[in-house]
């Protein structure tokens, strides 16, 4: 391939349009028959496999264990908590009738008509509190049997009207956490303690480093006390929310009926949480890592961290050539990164190695490893990462690639969080009036994170929002953002700064 990169058009000249040919390019998914729905392709479900493994290693070692719980919900739960229901209602899809029926059309056609209408109708999920809270209601008499932890890896529904692959899609995977406990201080622990891992795993598995805070009363998970996000920057300098761990206080125990006998002998109703990632961490991968060629993958959920690409000019050295290279994965896979065996691909299709080589290059595989016969006899092998350019190589003998792979597999993963890193830091500041803000976020504008001091209403903020298509990303945790100042819009005190941005 001549052309100057394999993505066109590129991230500076249409970002939105970069990323769905870097989708289609790396040949993650496509979009399904059904409107607003996707395929997820081999390649992109291996992402997801990797997240799912090691984020459920972690809720593991915190304790929760899996369960799982019904796609359809019975309208009534949903009517029980108005809040909760009243944030979905727009997005909610409804099962209305249980059989189908073939009839004959006068045009000699047959039509399959819905009949059997429910006497209750029934929504696919759009979360599961109502119907985990229902559960949780049986499952708990007593204080002896709290906390309860449990997560579910599922599929939700959400009818979006404007979808775009992984990010936002009609019906998307994703794990939700729902827990049970005593006191609000448990509970409030947990929703804290589940927030930080995602941080963690934002930060040191997918090389995204976020900013932690909490959500306002506008943009709070419906029928929530208190809601934590992680706020990713990505290459457009736009923020997207990669995930959220929420403290429902009482509100979903009263609605459910979620009671147990307290350690003084009375009636109490227990604190809940619920926090989840979603197949949009993938998109998020995309957006923050992603170049001219295609996606990167940091290493930790590469489904392949290495790929070896056998150089055959003449048949009679192809079998050679492969023998090499499956022995040199055999090695390699002895070794192991981040706590799993290195995962190597031996890709010996018959293709020219350019077509095999650019492939791999917008699917974003860290390592890709050339072998010919000439390799062979100078036991050497032709080294390419994929952090940096598509034409930079470097020979290495096959004993010190053996030896260290797995130092290589952890520069690429480190430098991919510090270069995004770079970019969150050089594009996010610090502003104090409405002049700087307003021009910040002009159209046309560099933009990016504003940190502002903040005292505002809910309706100023929703005001902003409305006439800008800005809103408060969150209120980070970190010391760095508490100083003195007076809001930029009503000049009230404030203690410590916002983040403002544009998202997805």
């Amino acid at each position: 391939m001549s052309q100057a990169s394999a993505i066109s058009p590129t991230r500076d000249k249409d970002f939105p349009e970069w990323y769905q040919q870097v989708v289609r390019a790396a040949d993650l998914a496509e979009n399904s028959e059904v409107r607003g729905c996707m395929v997820i392709k081999p390649w992109g479900y291996g992402i997801w496999e990797n997240i799912q493994k090691q984020l459920d290693a972690k809720f593991k070692e915190t304790g929760h264990v899996n369960a799982y719980f019904p796609l359809l919900i019975p309208l009534s739960y949903l009517e029980k908590e108005a809040q909760h229901a009243e944030g979905f209602a727009t997005e909610c899809a409804v099962v209305t009738h249980h059989r189908l029926e073939a009839q004959k059309q006068p045009d000699g056609t047959t039509k399959m008509i819905p009949t059997g209408k429910l006497e209750e109708p029934f929504v696919i999920r759009p979360t599961s509190e109502t119907i985990i809270g229902a559960a949780f209601a049986r499952w708990v008499q007593s204080y002896r049997d709290l906390p309860l932890l449990i997560n579910q890896w599922a599929n939700v529904m959400r009818w979006e009207m404007r979808p775009r692959l992984f990010l936002r899609t009609a019906e998307f995977l994703w794990q939700e956490g729902h827990t049970a406990h005593e006191t609000a201080d448990e509970a409030i622990e947990e929703t804290k303690l589940m927030h930080r891992v995602y941080v963690d795993f934002l930060r040191n598995h997918l090389a995204i480093p976020v900013i932690p805070g909490e959500k306002t009363e506008n943009e709070r998970f419906p029928g929530a006390v208190n809601t934590y996000t992680v706020e990713a920057m990505v290459q457009d300098r736009k923020a997207i929310q990669a995930g959220t761990s929420h403290y429902l206080g009482q509100n979903f125990a009263k609605a459910a009926n979620i009671q147990f006998l307290g350690r003084d002998n009375t009636k109490q109703l227990a604190h809940t949480t619920s926090w989840g990632v979603s197949t949009r961490l993938i998109g998020t991968l995309i957006m923050a890592h992603g170049d001219d060629d295609g996606i990167i993958l940091p290493p930790r959920v590469a489904p392949n961290q290495i790929v070896i690409l056998p150089i055959t000019p003449k048949p009679d050295t192809r079998q050679e050539v492969i023998d090499a290279c499956e022995a040199l994965a055999t090695t390699l896979r002895t070794q192991s990164f981040c706590g799993e065996p290195l995962r190597v691909h031996v890709d010996k299709r018959d293709l020219q190695g350019g077509a095999k080589n650019w492939e791999w290059i917008k699917k974003g595989v860290p390592l890709r490893l050339e072998m010919g016969p000439r390799d062979i006899t100078s036991r050497s092998v032709a080294v390419c990462r994929r952090d940096q350019g598509p034409k930079a190589k470097e020979i290495m003998s096959k004993e010190d690639l053996i030896r260290g792979v797995t130092e290589l597999l952890h520069e690429i993963q480190d430098a991919l969080l510090k270069r995004a890193t770079e970019l969150r830091d050089s594009n996010m500041k610090k502003m104090d009036s409405l002049d700087e803000f307003k021009a910040f976020f002009a159209e046309g504008a560099h933009s990016g994170f504003a940190l502002m001091h903040w005292a505002g209403s809910n309706e100023e903020e929703e005001q902003i929002a409305k006439d800008m298509k800005v809103t408060i990303r969150c209120i980070p945790l970190g010391d760095e953002y508490a100083e003195e100042g007076k809001c930029f819009i009503t000049g009230k005190p404030s203690h410590r700064r916002v983040v403002f941005a544009r998202s997805y």
